[in-house]
């Protein structure tokens, strides 16, 4: 019997005060309305609605 080698997402996500979302680890983000996937090792997901790279933070939380 074949093993199943599928490789199981493995992430932390903290939660920053008044700021995006931190995501490292193994794992994948599909936009689906813009057909893209990305496989980053860290990213930052913007939670304050302002960013002009969503659904990436680009500090305008800041501003």
């Amino acid at each position: 019997m074949e093993e199943n080698k599928k490789q199981k997402s493995q992430a932390l996500v903290e939660i920053t005060d008044f700021g995006p979302l931190k995501i490292t680890g193994n794992f994948t983000v599909k936009d689906l309305k813009r057909d893209k996937e990305d496989s980053a090792g860290e990213i930052w997901l913007c939670r304050c609605g302002r960013s002009e790279n969503k659904p990436y933070c680009d500090g305008s939380h800041k501003k």
